[in-house]
């Protein structure tokens, strides 16, 4: 009777493990999945020759408020989010310091004469037709790495030496 009653507890245990267990696993990866942040479109507009800085854009949605604080590359010193504002007349282009608001849904688009990104101290040129390895920070969500084309902008007519 003992080893009948060890045998069903033994059972009784295993069969309670396995389904908890794909239970855990969705609700381990919702906080994550609800977190995050895709990017598309992005791209850096070629450099000249002994420039110590490069502008990139890209385009980006995130699925719950976040907040861009700030990223990386291997061909720069430092990744900084910027803004263009203009001042008494004079545009100017300013470090966002406390980083670039991303409301829940809607993309946000850093784009020439806009919001964008500065490369400051690159490695190399950016060189038309190569793609450069670009790391965004998040306030909540997992960092992403994308790989962003080095052209001219799509649009004609726009002045190449605004960023």
């Amino acid at each position: 009777m003992k080893i009948k009653l060890a045998l069903a507890a033994a059972a009784l245990s295993l069969a309670a493990c396995n389904p908890s267990e794909p239970a855990k696993a969705p609700t381990a990866k919702t906080p994550t999945a609800t977190a995050t942040v895709t990017a598309t479109d992005a791209w850096c507009r070629p450099s000249p020759n002994g420039a110590k800085a490069g502008g990139c854009y890209v385009t980006l949605t995130a699925a719950t408020d976040d907040r861009l604080t700030g990223g990386s590359t291997p061909r720069a010193a430092s990744l900084q989010v910027h803004e263009m504002k203009t001042e008494n007349g004079m545009m100017k282009m300013a470090e966002l310091t406390a980083g670039l608001p991303l409301p829940a849904g809607q993309a946000v688009a850093l784009a020439p004469g806009g919001n964008h990104l500065m490369l400051i101290g690159l490695t190399a040129p950016l060189v038309a037709g190569e793609t450069v390895p670009l790391t965004f920070q998040f306030a909540s969500a997992p960092a992403i790495t994308v790989q962003a084309q080095v052209r001219q902008p799509a649009m004609e007519g726009m002045d190449h030496a605004a960023h």
